[in-house]
């Protein structure tokens, strides 16, 4: 069993774990296309590659209170990856935002730099992208789905959030 993160953007984290929590696959998914709809397609079926039938997925939620042009963007790539994962047959666990920060954290509303504090202390992770760090904790939420984590109260609570 492998336990995948993926941070749905034009910076499309993916991190892959194994049973035993060792990261296997750390990376940002980029498009070389510039124009969309060909770009979309081409992060999507970047990530269906590195995904495998075998896998518990935890992908990030839409952040639905976001404003601006990048929205239709973030939906646009967030779709097709959903679309192409269920086409291929893998199912996947939608986790909130807020979630996911508080799964790491212990608060929902904890800023991007600060959570990279909590991912380090709590599980000696670290990375310059924030979307590889967001797919981090979403692969640390499937294993503790798959009952693979000595969990904290607030991670607890977190996880009967989520939609499964």
């Amino acid at each position: 069993m492998k336990y995948i993160g993926i941070d749905p953007s034009t910076k499309t984290g993916i991190v892959v774990l194994d049973e035993d929590g060792t990261v296997l696959v750390e990376k940002e998914i980029t498009s070389k296309f510039k124009e969309d709809p060909q770009r979309f397609m081409d992060i999507s079926e970047q990530v269906i590659k590195s995904v495998g039938i075998n896998s518990l997925i935890c992908i990030e939620g839409f952040s639905y209170g976001s404003k601006g042009r990048g929205v239709s963007t973030q939906y646009g790539i967030g779709w097709i990856i959903r679309s192409d994962l269920l086409r291929s047959g893998i199912r996947y666990i939608e986790v909130s935002p807020g979630g996911l920060k508080k799964f790491a954290s212990g608060k929902g509303n904890t800023k991007k730099d600060e959570l990279a504090v909590h991912i380090y202390k709590k599980w000696g992770f670290e990375s310059k992208s924030d979307n590889i760090r967001d797919a981090y904790v979403l692969a640390r939420m499937a294993m503790a789905l798959d009952d693979k984590l000595d969990l904290t109260a607030y991670q607890k609570d977190t996880l009967k959030k989520v939609n499964q």
